[in-house]
């Protein structure tokens, strides 16, 4: 609403209407009326497109760093105590790690050794559940693997009991078994 009484006051700024016997201000024509309101949906338009363009440009130079920063508090949050956070954070991990350079950022950041001692500490199905997923999505990459495999993920795996609840455990862990197999046969050849 407010931009359509800034479009009309600028119509009529830029395109003062004549004064004709004194009241046309008060009676227009029909077809100044559909000029005024086709000026206002021009520049409504051409204000929309700039707030959509600056909008853009701000997203475009805020939104890397907002990535970095958000796989950081991620590997945070798997250092508290609480194992919903735990939980939370490698959730986060497993969506995140969904492509190489991510991976290695979440290396660098210390993720790997945060989800291996979670793991080795997770009292629940839920939270193994979790950290094993994140753990197969960041062992997709070989450097991720080889960092996974100096953290002592493979000890790790073989002593997290199969839960008769939840399938996907037995499926994460056998998976990642098989992929840290391969891997070691790779390092061997």
């Amino acid at each position: 609403m407010a931009m359509r009484g800034l479009a009309a006051q600028l119509y009529t700024y830029l395109c003062r209407i004549k004064p004709g016997n004194g009241n046309s201000s008060l009676l227009r024509t029909t077809d100044e009326l559909t000029l005024e309101e086709q000026a206002e949906r021009k520049i409504g338009w051409v204000l929309k497109l700039i707030f959509a363009g600056t909008a853009t440009a701000v997203g475009y130079q805020l939104f890397p760093y907002m990535g970095d920063n958000l796989i950081q508090q991620s590997v945070s949050l798997m250092q508290v105590k609480d194992p919903l956070f735990k939980r939370m954070g490698a959730s986060r991990i497993s969506r995140f790690a969904a492509d190489d350079e991510r991976r290695l950022k979440i290396l660098e950041m210390g993720g790997a050794e945060e989800l291996v001692k979670m793991l080795d500490t997770a009292k629940d199905d839920r939270t193994r559940k979790e950290a094993l997923k994140a753990l197969s999505a960041l062992s997709v990459s070989e450097k991720a693997a080889a960092a996974l495999h100096q953290a002592g993920a493979i000890s790790v795996i073989k002593s997290v009991p199969d839960s008769a609840e939840d399938q996907d455990i037995t499926n994460y862990k056998s998976n990642l078994l098989k992929r840290f197999q391969d891997f070691e046969i790779q390092l061997k050849n």
